[in-house]
């Protein structure tokens, strides 16, 4: 997932404002990311995790920084934001669909399929 990470936010610094949709995906999955496994998490088990310190610290203020810069540059628009944080919210979202679906049986490889024969198309008889 950390490499995933590095290669979104040099895809996303590399797009820059050319696809401002595309530049504010980085913020917005930090910000998602932060919300939903670090704020979540602490209000429902009222236990305290350090990630919530680095979300608070560092990704709130780059998050907010990223989205006045964009404000700033003109290009911050309703069309531009909401992309940005549903592809966000996509990607983080990605890792956690695959680790619900791979246990159910249709991917399970353990059991080999039954192969279903026809009596009438069998040479042989027991």
């Amino acid at each position: 997932m950390n490499a995933f990470v590095i290669v979104l936010g040099i895809c996303c610094a590399t797009a820059g404002w050319r696809q401002p949709a595309v530049a504010l995906t980085f913020p917005a999955f930090m910000l998602v990311n932060g919300i939903l496994f670090q704020i979540v998490p602490v209000i429902v088990t009222r236990i305290v995790s350090p990630g919530l310190s680095t979300f608070v610290v560092l990704f709130v203020p780059i998050g907010i920084c990223a989205y006045r810069g964009a404000g700033r540059e003109r290009v911050r628009t309703t069309s531009i934001v909401i992309p940005s944080v549903v592809i966000g919210f996509l990607l983080m979202m990605f890792p956690i669909v695959l680790q619900k679906t791979k246990r159910p049986p249709f991917f399970s490889q353990a059991e080999p399929p039954r192969v279903i024969r026809s009596p009438a198309r069998s040479i042989y008889r027991a």
